[in-house]
């Protein structure tokens, strides 16, 4: 049974902190709250299985804790309270354990193989919570399973671990709970999880290196502005000699010094930007216009539409699979898109469907789906649809990997291009004159030689 550290509020206003075993985390927000204890955080910190000898005494009742207030250790008044070192100790060991996109990936991986030898997902969820290491995972799978047992979907739950599981991933196992496919979506969310943890990966492995290169050549640029080029200057000046460093390097330090001393007015005016940009995003109008920049954006949009679409055509599938028909595997399908656009397009489809007309017309006059997307979907309306729609799955498959392969070749000359600019101006603005000083011509040049 889990452990969990909880501290909670007493109606007097006092914080109460004990260890305590229970079923899952719903049930113990739920036995607090009936003893008048209002939780502040709950923290699974272990796990003990059926074969513990000694278990620990839960203390749910409020006067059971106050009477045990040494190892509930309470703290009066929230306001001035300071906890103590073990205090704070305690609390930096009770921390949750990171959750990993590859933690999720191996829990669907596991519950797909159990669903295929036949499991119901008690059964699995049961073997799988026992054999899982990460104490907070083993928490939340306890509350799907929780949630199971008393006759709810397991989506249901995951929707409170919003911040876990990804949206995409919640309306996968939404949509095969609903279609009685379940081990069919398990296996599309482990394809989608692979494939969104490498596709981040490749992506990563190009940026990063480069950003930080970036960051690197900004950092030598400040530097050499604000110590290299004034001992320079001093030494020239020193001298008396009639050289000057490169107009750049001048016109590029009266820049900073004039930006240092007015600095406030283009961070006002970037901040001012970036509050009217998010304003607008968040309005509709605003946020479907940002959803269609998204797939008409040059290098990643043709991909991240594919991505969709793909996607839609798989949740689609499996509802068709299912015996549903295409106006149903249209309404439960778009569940697993989050685009404006795409939804747009869904819901004047299923509107088409109302009134006779064709459903993949205005995915073709989107101008977003390629023709060979749409000519696929008319030819399995005239011949047989989940057919031709498992062939468009593995077409996108394909798709998608060569549109990543495209986007992989023209993001390094991007990147490189910027990198390469910002190091031609550091060699320009900092490296000349430090070749100037080292060479010494100044020096010759600062002395009256003899006729």
């Amino acid at each position: 049974m889990p452990e969990y550290i909880y501290r909670a509020v007493t109606s007097k206003g006092q914080i109460v902190r004990n260890r305590v075993e229970d079923v899952n985390k719903n049930t113990l927000i739920k036995k607090l709250k009936n003893n008048d204890l209002l939780p502040i955080s709950i923290v699974q910190v272990g796990y003990k299985g059926k074969k513990s000898k000694a278990n620990r005494r839960n203390m749910m009742d409020i006067d059971d804790i106050m009477k045990q207030a040494d190892s509930a250790n309470i703290m009066q008044g929230r306001a001035t309270a300071k906890p103590s070192i073990k205090e704070r100790i305690n609390l930096a060991l009770s921390r949750d354990e990171k959750i990993t996109t590859r933690d999720i990936v191996i829990f669907t991986q596991n519950f797909y193989l159990l669903k295929r030898a036949n499991f119901n997902n008690i059964h699995a969820l049961s073997t799988i919570i026992e054999s899982t290491d990460n104490l907070s995972l083993r928490g939340v799978l306890q509350d799907i399973l929780a949630g199971v047992e008393a006759g709810e979907y397991m989506y249901t739950t995951m929707e409170y671990y919003s911040n876990i599981f990804p949206y995409i991933y919640i309306n996968m196992i939404k949509v095969g709970e609903l279609s009685g496919s379940l081990t069919k979506s398990l296996e599309q969310a482990v394809k989608y999880l692979e494939t969104t943890d490498t596709t981040a990966n490749r992506l990563r492995k190009i940026i990063i290196p480069n950003v930080l290169q970036l960051l690197a050549i900004i950092a030598l640029l400040i530097f050499g502005v604000a110590y290299i080029i004034p001992i320079i200057q001093d030494a020239f000046a020193e001298s008396g000699t009639t050289q000057t460093l490169p107009e750049i390097t001048l016109w590029f330090v009266d820049f900073c010094n004039a930006l240092a001393r007015v600095w406030y007015i283009p961070v006002i005016m970037i901040a001012a930007v970036v509050g009217v940009v998010v304003l607008y995003i968040n309005t509709p109008k605003g946020k479907y216009n940002f959803h269609y920049f998204k797939y008409k954006m040059p290098v990643f949009g043709k991909l991240i539409y594919a991505m969709d679409f793909a996607r839609l055509m798989r949740a689609m599938l499996l509802n068709l699979e299912n015996g549903m028909r295409i106006q149903e595997a249209l309404e439960v399908s778009k569940a697993v898109i989050k685009n404006y656009v795409m939804l747009s397009i869904i819901e004047t489809s299923i509107n088409n469907i109302l009134i006779g007309a064709s459903w993949i017309e205005p995915f073709e006059n989107s101008g977003l789906s390629s023709s060979m997307q749409t000519e696929m979907l008319k030819i399995g309306m005239q011949t047989d649809i989940v057919e031709m729609m498992r062939k468009l799955v593995e077409y996108m498959e394909i798709d998608i990997e060569n549109l990543m392969q495209k986007v992989m070749a023209v993001l390094p000359q991007i990147v490189y291009s910027i990198v390469g600019v910002f190091l031609i101006f550091l060699v320009v603005v900092i490296i000349v004159p430090c070749i100037q000083l080292y060479m010494g011509a100044w020096i010759l040049d600062s002395v009256d030689l003899p006729i």
